[in-house]
């Protein structure tokens, strides 16, 4: 791969990336090179995937233990109504080689935990949270700082959503919330609901942060949470600073090794 040419139809298939000046041919080169791995084949994964795969992203590993229902549908884009009772992975991948034959596709039917996830990630140029439940967010970013690799967390509910970038050094989601909430504080997704687009959204926004990062371009959502209000379709930005007495990027670390007693277990799903 050291010496990746294009060949024709790849020139006219990322010739809108290419003409973009911060991209061009190396960063087209770059992004078929590189490998991101995607925790979660739902609403958030969904965008995401689809459009990593559209850019050219050569090699993507999608992780999500669940089958499709009918309910997913009104979110989750890379599922159709015929995809109903399948793996969510099988479906995606689907999908991804219909939409662009140059991405490799690994994907695992599994849920990720304590004791899977390092080898799992370990390899990966960026790392995408779009699980759906907040003790498999706390875990990726655990890892991912414990690994020092760099991802994107997003998280949904209604008609809003937030996203973070991780960087090592940056501040990381236990930065601004030091632990999962005890199931039953918050909405089951039933009650809150979502709409679709919010969830494409912030994919689509996972998308781009992972993009800048592997080219080294633009500013990336660090040391800010960046919020959206989609009634009022309003963004924001709260400055975040890394704490320095976080439990797992701080001074003094409580989580050095991954176990089960920093996360609460929940079967709730988005």
């Amino acid at each position: 791969m050291k010496h990746l040419e294009l060949s024709q139809r790849q020139y006219e298939r990322y010739a809108r990336n290419i003409a973009i000046g911060e991209i061009g041919l190396e960063g087209q080169k770059t992004l078929l090179r590189s490998r991101i791995t995607i925790i979660g084949a739902g609403g958030l994964g969904s965008s995401c995937a689809l459009y990593l795969a559209a850019a050219g992203v050569g090699n993507l590993l999608i992780i999500d233990g669940d089958r499709v229902e009918l309910s997913n549908l009104q979110r989750q884009i890379i599922h159709h109504t015929g995809d109903l009772g399948r793996e969510k992975v099988d479906s995606a991948r689907q999908k991804i080689e219909a939409l662009n034959p140059d991405v490799k596709l690994d994907t695992r039917t599994l849920r990720v935990d304590s004791g899977n996830i390092r080898d799992l990630i370990r390899g990966s140029d960026f790392v995408i949270d779009a699980s759906d439940n907040f003790p498999t967010k706390f875990l990726i970013n655990d890892t991912c700082v414990l690994e020092n690799i760099p991802f994107s967390h997003a998280g949904v509910v209604g008609f809003g959503g937030q996203a973070l970038t991780r960087v090592p050094g940056s501040a990381c989601y236990r930065c601004i919330f030091d632990s999962p909430p005890p199931p039953g504080s918050y909405p089951s997704p039933k009650e809150a609901g979502i709409i679709g687009s919010i969830a494409g959204l912030f994919g689509t926004i996972q998308a781009t942060e992972a993009v800048k990062y592997l080219l080294g371009i633009g500013d990336l959502i660090v040391n800010r949470l960046l919020i959206c209000d989609g009634l009022s379709m309003t963004f924001s930005s709260v400055e975040v600073e890394r704490n320095s007495c976080c439990m797992v990027c701080g001074n003094n670390p409580a989580i050095t090794k991954l176990d089960d007693r920093f996360y609460l277990e929940t079967d709730e799903r988005l």
